[in-house]
């Protein structure tokens, strides 16, 4: 046997790799207890070596690729796989979802809604907290790997087919949302849940007309793509917005609003804003939770117990709320509202790993996937209402492409202390870099490095006993999915 540390062994095994599809299996040989039982919405390798050999290669395969932050801003190459595919995008309706905070939260709660009502759904989101199979789900469920190793087999003639005739090949993001729509056809599922990869007009998703087209709150973020102002970045993204769709709108900054409402009068969509035609009535803190009333199309929905901490969770609840109506016809084609006691059921079994996800107590560890400053200041509004903490520790491992600044200055007024480290991304900015910005926030005496992310969980969770077994000591761990993703498979949870 090696004396060498199983995680490291992971690392260095995936260095072939793009590591935003790394999974990472090995757990910490210090973490002192595991956390809760795996959730199923997040799953684990395959149990048989042959199918998880064959998961294996198809990752590698997909590798190969240009990753999510190598972009070149054009929906050919996907539109010649739909053509090649039979347009598969196009056999059932779809729920198309864009903004830049809250949108998988959101697209969960849109298919739980529509999965209580009986209709069959597939859902698309990224990034993956652990395994890439999270991103194309059925029914409410990943698919099995064993379904995304035969989607990819099936479709991946007509991949090579259309490789050779572009410019560039298709890229690992418009490889996997060809075959989600495949996958989505083969089911067959009665609507599509689908989640923007980034911006709108020329992200790869864009090949369909979704009747209902959903923006979550914009800010600043990929700002070198997007564009530098809210106006900007709503610019790309009213991209989604198709003719006579319903526009599903959370609050938005004046600017954005002005330029999504002006592309929703030039395509003759409908559009319905929180806050006007729908939004957040009351609401309070519930254990493990929050008990919501929410005025949708159709008029106030009572009771609505969310299993998810923030008023942030609550926006996107009601936004959820207005899709699923606008989509059943509700406010427009039928005057009644949805059934309460299906709303209630639906909203009751909302599950979003990653997002305040609490998966260790005694301390308690928190997992929460923020990585830009306006999620940030949602997380952390959210730490203060859900967690009566004494002293909550920091874990932080962010992208180099992001603004670190922003977001540790978010977290300063509720984080005592704060371990810096990195994940295993490519993309993951150095810890001693973060280290430097973390000291101007933090001051140097409440920073701490610890560039392995087992050894920065350790170093948290003994700060957070400092406090004693009583006193009400945290951990969160932020800053990246991916760090996220890490962690809670370090702390047992998948």
């Amino acid at each position: 046997m090696s004396d060498s540390d199983p995680f490291d062994e992971i690392i260095d095994a995936e260095t072939d790799r793009d590591p935003d599809l790394a999974v990472i299996e090995a757990g910490s040989r210090t973490l002192r207890t595991q956390g809760g039982a795996p959730s199923t919405d997040v799953p684990a390798r395959p149990e048989d070596p042959e199918v998880d050999k064959a998961l294996r290669e198809v990752e590698a395969e997909l590798a190969t690729r240009w990753g999510e932050t190598k972009l070149e801003p054009s929906v050919s190459r996907i539109s010649a796989l739909m053509d090649v595919l039979g347009e598969p995008q196009r056999s059932y309706p779809s729920i198309h979802i864009t903004g830049t905070n809250g949108k998988t939260s959101t697209a969960r709660m849109i298919e739980a809604l529509l999965g209580a009502f009986e209709l069959r759904t597939g859902r698309y989101t990224s990034p993956h907290v652990q395994s890439i199979t999270e991103r194309i789900s059925l029914d409410g469920a990943p698919i099995s790997a064993e379904r995304f190793i035969e989607t990819y087999e099936d479709i991946k003639p007509y991949i090579e087919m259309v490789d050779a005739q572009q410019e560039y090949r298709l890229s690992f993001f418009e490889v996997l949302t060809g075959m989600a729509y495949a996958a989505f056809a083969d089911a067959p599922v009665d609507v599509a849940v689908v989640e923007v990869g980034m911006g709108g007009s020329w992200d790869a998703t864009n090949v369909i007309d979704g009747d209902v087209a959903v923006v979550t709150p914009i800010d600043l973020d990929h700002t070198d793509r997007l564009g530098e102002t809210p106006a900007a970045i709503a610019t790309e993204k009213a991209g989604i917005v198709k003719q006579d769709a319903t526009v599903i709108l959370a609050q938005q900054p004046v600017d954005a609003a002005q330029v999504l409402l002006k592309k929703a009068v030039e395509v003759d969509a409908t559009v319905a804003r929180e806050g006007l035609e729908f939004g957040v009535v009351a609401r309070q803190v519930a254990v493990g939770g929050q008990l919501l009333t929410l005025r949708g199309l159709g008029g106030e929905y009572e009771e609505i117990y969310l299993p998810l901490h923030g008023p942030y969770q609550a926006h996107n609840a009601a936004v959820a709320l207005a899709a699923v109506e606008a989509f059943f016809g509700v406010g427009s084609q039928r005057p009644e509202p949805l059934d309460i006691d299906t709303v209630r059921k639906a909203f009751a079994a909302v599950s979003s790993p990653g997002r305040l996800e609490v998966v260790r107590r005694s301390p308690t560890v928190v997992l929460d996937a923020a990585h830009n400053p306006a999620g940030a200041r949602a997380t952390a509004e959210a730490i203060g209402e859900a967690f009566d903490f004494s002293r909550l520790i920091g874990v932080v491992g962010a992208s180099g492409d992001k603004n670190v600044r922003g977001l540790l200055e978010a977290f300063e007024p509720i984080f005592a202390e704060v371990v810096v480290t990195q994940n295993s991304s490519h993309r993951a900015m150095d810890a001693d870099e973060l280290a430097a910005i973390a000291v101007e926030v933090f001051g140097d005496e409440r920073v701490q490095v610890e560039p392995r992310l087992p050894d920065a969980l350790e170093a948290a969770i003994t700060l957070a006993e400092e406090e004693g077994e009583f006193a009400g000591g945290g951990v969160l761990v932020t800053g990246s999915v991916i760090t996220v993703g890490e962690a809670r498979l370090l702390l047992g949870r998948g």
